[in-house]
């Protein structure tokens, strides 16, 4: 017997769906049931969901950093919550209808939209066949329901997205008629289009009427979203915007020449940096066409980092020359001076003289010889660094042994917690332990020490895992580095009274040596040292 379905006079876009589906009441009822199950897992799940984008570039890439990816996880605990509770009336179609326009606002390729929907659909799944025991087959099927609903929903918030664009598309095809049109498809279709530059043609009022494919590579934004939009809007950040932005606008008018060279920033769709070379040249013509102005662009984002680990690099390699000479000259002297201050102590004993100042003298004496021989010790340390010794090593109990080692050390701040947040996955380098250990060491003595110098506050060590890369992160709530353009991985800078300098140093040799980067931001309560490390497959 086929069952009877009553459609309403005036049927919503979302009754539709749940008709379509077959959502009823007694789905919502076995939703409910599920959730007493399921919500102490949820943030277990969002853990783990957040953990598997990390591994994707196309969903990793709409991410502006851990910040935001902690809110995301909890909306999505939310969003769970809320999937298994309802009302499931307009207002959740509208929350729902909501996410997937902040989606398709950040870029999310909607091919994530059907993965994500898997994820949560197994860990539900799951967590239902471990829980219910007849009831799972009906609380599964209302599972799929619901997250068919959701994924109808989001997709047709692409759709709407999809349509805006075209429709704008056809708006500036009718302004592009006739010979016009031809022209502009010559134009796409030719070496332009190809060209691994940005090329970007802009009219009189620096309008954007052209932007190549790596133009849309660079930016993720896509040729629809820049079209007939100004190019200072478009692609330059808030603080350049007065001054590069207004040099654009002076050269698409005629009012300066060309520019051979201009070295800036653009802003991404994900909200990220890029460094850019552009050339401004302006090419007005006697043609119908309103392009006058090609800003071509080179990203350099890579050159530029590159260029600076090298300058860094070599840098290093002059001061540790230097101080494997130092060092050499100098340890002979230390342990001279060693051999006689004992050789002293014994005499004045063997004479029973035991003058408290002339004991008090000698002791003071040793300590500092054996202060300097520390410090000869840390510089051949760093000038004469041993060969890696590469293996496959878990992350994750890696990061776990130096916070514990960190934090019970003699000299350790009583006042500062220190916490780590590392994946649910563990991630698998090739590197040394050993040294590796050695940096993370130094990043977090040296943020206990900055809380504990403030009276107190939180150090974190973060483990992530990227599409290609695996970063690192130590951070305090301390009251940060004076100065944000400090060179503080330069060999004896250092920011403490009784700092050698060599230690953030040391910590940048061997996080190069591993073909990595490390880098910090700061600024009053928060500073962030980050180390990059790439991925590495054996075998």
């Amino acid at each position: 017997m086929v069952d009877t379905v009553i459609v309403p006079a005036q049927e919503t876009l979302f009754d539709e769906i749940k008709r379509y589906v077959r959502f009823s009441e007694q789905d919502e009822r076995w939703l409910a049931v599920l959730r007493a199950h399921a919500e102490p897992h949820f943030p277990r799940i969002a853990d783990e969901f957040y953990d598997r984008i990390r591994e994707h570039e196309g969903a990793h890439d709409v991410f502006t950093g851990e910040e935001q990816v902690e809110r995301l996880k909890r909306s999505l605990v939310r969003w769970m919550t809320r999937i298994c509770t309802g009302p499931y009336d307009g207002a959740y179609f509208d929350e729902s209808a909501k996410i997937g326009r902040i989606h398709v606002r950040v870029g999310l390729p909607q091919r994530y939209m059907f993965t994500a929907m898997t994820l949560i659909r197994l860990a539900f799944h799951e967590i239902a066949q471990g829980a219910l025991g007849a009831e799972v087959i009906p609380v599964r099927a209302a599972v799929s329901k619901v997250l068919d609903l959701e994924l109808a929903i989001m997709l047709e918030t692409y759709r709407d997205d999809f349509l805006a664009r075209a429709q704008r598309t056809e708006r500036l095809d009718r302004e592009e008629v006739g010979r016009t049109l031809a022209r502009t498809e010559h134009r796409y279709k030719s070496a332009v289009e190809l060209a691994r530059v940005l090329v970007v043609g802009l009219d009189a009022q620096a309008i954007v009427r052209l932007f190549n494919r790596e133009a849309e590579r660079i930016t993720g934004l896509a040729r629809e979203d820049v079209l007939g939009v100004p190019f200072v809007e478009a692609l330059l950040p808030e603080e350049i915007r007065a001054d590069h932005g207004a040099l654009v606008e002076d050269v698409a008018a005629g009012r300066r020449p060309s520019v051979d060279l201009l070295e800036s920033i653009v802003r991404t769709r994900a909200g990220k940096i890029r460094d850019l070379r552009w050339q401004l040249a302006y090419a007005p013509s006697a043609a119908d066409d309103e392009v006058v102005l090609f800003a071509i662009g080179q990203d350099t984002t890579d050159e530029n980092a590159l260029a600076a680990r090298v300058r860094q690099s070599e840098k290093l390699a002059a001061v540790g020359t230097l101080a494997a000479g130092l060092a050499h000259e100098i340890r002979n002297p230390l342990n001279g001076a060693q051999l006689h201050v004992t050789f002293l102590e014994r005499g004045l004993a063997r004479a029973g003289l035991k003058d408290p100042d002339t004991l008090e003298a000698i002791q003071v004496v040793r300590d500092e010889i054996r202060r300097l021989s520390a410090l000869v010790s840390e510089f051949l340390d760093f000038a004469r660094p041993k060969p890696l010794d590469l293996r496959p090593t878990p992350v994750v109990p890696l990061c776990e042994r130096a916070a514990r080692v960190a934090a019970s050390s003699d000299g350790a701040g009583a006042q500062a917690a220190v916490k780590v947040d590392l994946p649910s996955t563990d991630i698998m380098l090739d590197l040394d332990p050993a040294k590796i250990e050695q940096v993370l060491l130094n990043l977090l003595r040296n943020a206990i020490e900055a809380v504990d110098a403030a009276g107190g506050g939180t150090v974190t060590l973060r483990a992530r895992r990227q599409p290609r890369h695996a970063v690192v992160e130590v951070e305090d709530d301390g009251p940060g580095i004076a100065s944000p353009d400090a060179p503080i991985f330069d060999p004896f800078f250092s920011t403490k009274p009784n700092g050698t300098g060599l230690g953030l140093a040391i910590a940048h040799r061997i996080v190069t040596d591993h073909e990595g980067t490390i880098e910090f931001q700061s600024r009053p309560g928060k500073t962030l040292f980050r180390v990059t490390l790439p991925l590495r497959r054996s075998g």
